[in-house]
């Protein structure tokens, strides 16, 4: 077989197999890996948002951050 003007023989033809394969491999551990990442991130921001509700009610606060009665900011 000649591919690019150089003949590959079956040896070449077997490694290259293995190197798509083992790139495959790690494109599929990869994705794994940065699926797992979102759902912690996610998890633990909404494990911080479930605790700052507990704190906020413990301390008689009103929960809802979009009430008006919340003040934020520099100044408030």
């Amino acid at each position: 077989m000649t591919l690019f003007g150089t003949t590959i023989d079956g040896a070449q033809i077997t490694s290259l197999v293995g190197l798509l394969a083992v790139l495959a491999l790690w494109l599929f551990a990869l994705r794994g890996q940065r699926d797992y990442a979102r759902w912690f991130r996610d998890w633990e921001a909404g494990r911080k948002a479930r605790r700052d509700a507990e704190l906020a009610a413990e301390r008689g606060e009103n929960p809802d951050p979009t009430s008006p009665s919340r003040k934020s900011g520099p100044w408030g």
